[in-house]
């Protein structure tokens, strides 16, 4: 069920409504049986998968909690295991047998692979397979460290998988902060539900308003990029980086705002990330649950920066490639992944030198202006190879050398040549105002006031409003969705 349209409109209303009317002790059930809906709207058979990794996970939690010693490592990983198993077959396999077939044809091997695709016709990636499985994961490993009591409701750890307003895009909860909220009674609060329904409606000022309306630019240049030339496809990556952040973030903005009209509390996952001054700083502030799960699940346990320089860089570049597989069977998304572990990597290079002939960066204003733009348009570069590796149709190889045949395009590009758009001088122009009117928003008025009733309700009809005037509303799913 995707949150830009009436039928999700419909079903939180219906919900909320039903969990404010119900007892404290029905709840979770109303709740969980609303996530199931939620997620069989997309494909019903593959809630099966859902469940099979909670009932693993679930039952894996009270066996790591009863054992000790040895045993306990062996349930640990026999879980971790299990969920990267079933998440490397859907999401990963055709990735290998496409690349294994590709060796295989050139040097001549004669052995094939079938293709998930091939062998089923009808065969769909199981929408926030990456979510769930490593929010899954997460419980199973706080339990082992002795950080999250063992959860006994079988209901109330299905939920926690489950809960419908972050189930398929996040954010990446850990069951210290969201496993006691599902026990506790959430009264209804005024306060919460203006909070949390202004937070819905900017949500979907960024996604319909904004994000639908640059992918109109960015979707159409990045389709036949040898069709357009450099400044057109310069726009179009300036336009995307804004788009794949109003998308997510707009996501983040409904799933937070849902959950709390409910009086749930769940974790930020974006604090303005554009307004950075390093690589480190983006990705503190950009995709938060993801950033600090692979930090804390993955960087910390292979040694963090506590065993040498040269460990230190291996293990960043080794959590970004990771992390850009994480995001999709490509690449594309895996060299995405490794330029940001080398910017990384280099900005600890430079700071090394700079220490070690006692020079050190400019502390004026203008030169955190400077930082900001730099990284911004380095994070700005990298978004080339996700927006392509995000497009369909397209083989081993073909991804890669579209898009560095992008960058170079846009590298030899001539400031005289015309922009190439299927939108007209003021749809570009209102483009362009949008993404101001989101800067200046996001750098002075973060969170929208709503104490004041009056206040609250001006606002949230204006944002109401100006999303069915201004929205491009069609079947343009959230970009993160497929992941």
């Amino acid at each position: 069920m995707l949150f830009n349209s009436l039928q999700f409109l419909l079903f939180f209303v219906v919900v909320t409504l039903a969990y404010f009317s119900l007892r404290w002790s029905g709840r979770w059930a109303l709740l969980l049986l609303a996530s199931c809906y939620f997620y069989m709207v997309f494909k019903p058979v593959y809630i099966l998968i859902l469940f099979g990794t909670i009932v693993i996970d679930y039952f894996a939690g009270i066996w790591i909690g009863q054992a000790s010693g040895a045993r306990r490592k062996w349930l640990l990983a026999l879980s971790i295991v299990t969920n990267v198993g079933i998440l490397a077959i859907f999401k990963y396999y055709d990735f290998f047998a496409e690349n294994f077939n590709a060796f295989s044809w050139k040097l001549h091997f004669g052995v094939t692979l079938p293709s998930l695709r091939a062998v089923f016709e009808d065969f769909v990636f199981p929408i926030g397979l990456s979510f769930h499985t490593f929010q899954a994961m997460s419980y199973t490993i706080e339990v082992y460290r002795g950080h999250q009591p063992v959860e006994r409701h079988f209901g109330i750890y299905a939920l926690y998988v489950m809960f419908y307003p972050q189930l398929v895009a996040g954010p990446i909860e850990r069951p210290q902060n969201v496993l006691h909220q599902f026990h506790e009674n959430h009264p209804f609060d005024w306060a919460n539900v203006k909070d949390g329904l202004m937070q819905m409606a900017f949500g979907f000022f960024k996604k319909v308003v904004i994000a639908d309306r640059l992918s109109l630019m960015a979707g159409y240049a990045y389709e036949h990029p040898q069709d357009h030339n450099g400044l057109t496809l310069l726009v179009a990556t300036f336009f995307y980086t804004f788009r794949i952040y109003c998308d997510f973030s707009g996501y983040s903005d409904i799933a937070l705002g849902a959950a709390k009209v409910m009086g749930f509390k769940l974790m930020e996952n974006f604090n303005t990330p554009y307004f950075s001054k390093s690589i480190s700083e983006f990705w503190g502030r950009w995709h938060i649950s993801l950033s600090t799960w692979f930090r804390d699940y993955l960087y910390i346990p292979l040694g963090g920066n506590r065993r040498g320089e040269r460990r230190t860089y291996f293990n960043q570049m080794t959590v970004f490639l990771v992390s850009g597989l994480w995001h999709g069977a490509s690449w594309n998304f895996i060299i995405w992944g490794g330029l940001h572990g080398l910017y990384l990597v280099g900005a600890a290079w430079r700071d090394k030198w700079l220490k070690k002939f006692n020079l050190s960066l400019p502390k004026a204003a203008w030169y955190g202006y400077l930082q900001m733009l730099i990284t911004f348009l380095l994070v700005m570069l990298t978004w080339v190879f996700f927006a392509v590796g995000d497009a369909p149709h397209l083989t081993v190889g073909e991804e890669v050398r579209r898009s560095f045949f992008i960058l170079k395009k846009i590298f030899t590009l001539s400031p005289f040549d015309p922009i190439q758009s299927k939108l007209n001088s003021v749809e570009m122009g209102f483009c362009l105002f949008l993404i101001a009117f989101l800067w200046v928003k996001e750098r002075y008025f973060l969170h929208i006031p709503t104490t004041k009733n009056s206040t609250f309700w001006a606002v949230f009809l204006l944002l109401v409003a100006a999303n069915y005037f201004f929205g491009v509303f069609g079947t343009n799913q959230f970009i993160y969705f497929q992941f």
